[in-house]
């Protein structure tokens, strides 16, 4: 079973959609047949990062809304994550662009570890208040798993992988995604936005059972075929 997953590391609903997911995955009978891939999703692309401003202040402008008003929604989707048992702590949260934190998502992935940078990546910008369009910072952490420092700082000083990030986004685009988290299951069933998990596991259950053949029993109209059962009774 496949499943793809539209993301962006800025977006504090992604990583809470992460955990809620995971949960549902670990109840799930057939977690080992599953195979997840991230997906790059930018929420905007002209964001220009910018460390002398907080989080309260930039929401409040983009949405025309005051500052007291940007600093409840915050402490709300602070209680959504708490919920889940993640920590954010936007105090500390830089505004910044994404779009080389993709890239090195999508660096990380042809190692297999696209999952892993996306939780690292995740934890750095809404707990830790890293700078995600540092490089030094995307090298860093890029090294936290495993990744080759001299690889991934090459990486980022050029090009790489800018068409792959793209391109996600015009897959995205083109199957009407436009707000993420954003969850395809086995290219059939689409869910939007941090549902809860038993919502998730239903999806996966219901996915699973449609992939598996269904059998038909055929029997005469007098039932007269002769079985064993499994408490060792041949009738």
């Amino acid at each position: 079973m496949k499943i793809d997953i539209w993301s962006d590391v800025r977006c504090p609903f992604c990583y809470i959609g992460k955990r809620k997911f995971e949960n549902a995955l670990e109840q799930f009978a057939h977690k080992d047949k599953v195979e997840i891939e991230w997906h790059s999703f930018e929420l905007d692309p002209t964001v220009v990062t910018d460390t002398n401003k907080n989080v309260y202040d930039y929401l409040a402008e983009i949405k025309g809304q005051s500052r007291e008003w940007s600093v409840k929604m915050h402490e709300h989707v602070t209680k959504s994550a708490a919920e889940v048992g993640l920590q954010y702590d936007f105090d500390k949260a830089v505004i910044a662009n994404s779009f080389d934190a993709h890239r090195l998502i999508q660096f990380a992935k042809t190692k297999g570890l696209g999952d892993e940078a996306e939780e690292v990546l995740f934890k750095a910008y809404f707990t830790e208040g890293k700078n995600i369009a540092d490089h030094a910072v995307l090298i860093a952490l890029g090294e936290s798993l495993g990744l080759d420092k001299q690889e991934t700082t090459e990486m980022l000083a050029g090009s790489a992988f800018t068409n792959e990030v793209k391109a996600d986004g015009q897959v995205a685009q083109r199957i009407g995604v436009n707000g993420v988290p954003f969850f395809v299951i086995d290219n059939k069933y689409g869910i939007s936005g941090a549902q809860p998990s038993e919502l998730f596991l239903e999806a996966l259950e219901t996915s699973w059972k449609e992939t598996q053949p269904a059998i038909e029993i055929i029997s005469n109209n007098n039932n007269e075929g002769t079985v064993c059962s499994t408490d060792g009774e041949c009738i």
